[in-house]
C-alpha cells in the first residue's frame, strides 16, 4: 500500500507530456501561394521569419497541419520557415540561424523543379538535403526528418516555352521524377521518408477527382488542383492531409465529416470526402 501512495504521489508531480515540436521548411508551396492558406490561422503556429511588410505572419499548409492534429486530439507546437522561390540550399546557407534549434520533427521540401537552373537535375537537392539533415541532427540526433516530393507543375508541361525536360509529356511525369529525385537525396541523408504528395496529385488526376490540363479547361465535377497560374496549388489541402498522415500516423481519412478546415477553404462535402480518399490511398500504397 506504502509503494501505491509513493507512486500516486509522485504521478501528481508529473507534468503533462510537452507538445511534439515540428518545423516546416519550404517555399511559397508550403506557405500556400496565392490561396486563403496563405495567412490561414497564423496566430497558431509560429512564423520564424516575423512579420511581413504587410504586418502579417504566415499560417500555410502548417497552420492546416495545426488544425487536423487538434482535432484529432494531438499536441503539436509548429513552426515554419518559409521563402518563396528558395530550395533547401537556401534555407541552410541563410536561415542557419533560424532553424539550427532542436526540433522533433521536420518536414522540408526543396524548389519545386528540383533546381530552378537546372530542372530535372537532382543534384543540388541531393546535396543540400544531405547538408540540412546534419545541421538537424547535430542539435538532436534523433530528430525525425520527413521530405517532401511536391508535385507536377502545368506550367512545366503545356507552354510553348516549357523547358524541355518534361514539355511534352505527360502531366504526371513530373511528379514521378520529383519523387525519384527525392528518394535519392533522402537515401544521401539517411531520410526514411519522403511524403509522396506528387504521387497523391497524380492519383487524383488518374482517378478522376481532378483534371490533367487546366490550360484545356478543368470538366465540370472535376478539381484543378493548380491556382490561376497553373504553377501553385489550389489544394494544399492535399498537402496538409499527407503531412498529417506521415508525421502522427493517423488515417488522413479518420479527419471526417467533423473536419472544418475544408469548410474554411470552400471545399464541397464530396471534394473533402475525394481528397481525403486520395490521401488514404497514396499512403497505404507506399506501405503506410
Amino acid at each position: 500500500m506504502k509503494k501505491l501512495a509513493l507512486a500516486a504521489a509522485l504521478l501528481a508531480f508529473v507534468s503533462p507530456a510537452e507538445a511534439r515540436t515540428i518545423l516546416f521548411i519550404g517555399n511559397s508551396f508550403t506557405y500556400g501561394a496565392n490561396s486563403a492558406v496563405h495567412y490561414y490561422k497564423a496566430d497558431t503556429v509560429t512564423d520564424l521569419n516575423g512579420p511581413a511588410a504587410n504586418g502579417k505572419t504566415v499560417g500555410g499548409v502548417p497552420a492546416i497541419f495545426k488544425a487536423f492534429t487538434k482535432e484529432a486530439g494531438l499536441d503539436y507546437t509548429v513552426s515554419l520557415e518559409t521563402v518563396g522561390g528558395k530550395g533547401l540550399d537556401y534555407h541552410v546557407a541563410e536561415k542557419r540561424a533560424v532553424i539550427d534549434k532542436p526540433w522533433d520533427e521536420v518536414v522540408m521540401h526543396g524548389y519545386s523543379t528540383m533546381d530552378q537552373a537546372h530542372p530535372g537535375d537532382p543534384a543540388l537537392l541531393i546535396a543540400s538535403t544531405k547538408q540540412i539533415a546534419d545541421l538537424l541532427r547535430a542539435r538532436n540526433p534523433n530528430v525525425k526528418l520527413h521530405l517532401l516530393a511536391t508535385w507536377s507543375r502545368a506550367d512545366q508541361v503545356y507552354p510553348a516555352n516549357a523547358p524541355a525536360v518534361w514539355k511534352g509529356k505527360p502531366v504526371q511525369q513530373m511528379g514521378r521524377d520529383l519523387m525519384a529525385g527525392n528518394l535519392a537525396a533522402a537515401q544521401g541523408a539517411n531520410i526514411a521518408d519522403v511524403i509522396p504528395l506528387g504521387l497523391a496529385w497524380n492519383r487524383a488526376i488518374d482517378t478522376g477527382v481532378a483534371g490533367a490540363d487546366p490550360y484545356a479547361g478543368v470538366p465540370a465535377g472535376k478539381i484543378n488542383l493548380w491556382t490561376w497560374d497553373s504553377y501553385h496549388a489550389s489544394a494544399y489541402y492535399l498537402e496538409a492531409l499527407m503531412d498529417f498522415g506521415r508525421v502522427t500516423g493517423r488515417d488522413p481519412q479518420s479527419l471526417g465529416d467533423a473536419e472544418t478546415v475544408a469548410d474554411d477553404l470552400g471545399f464541397s462535402r464530396p471534394q473533402t470526402h475525394a481528397l481525403q480518399q486520395i490521401a488514404h490511398d497514396e499512403l497505404a500504397a507506399q506501405g503506410r
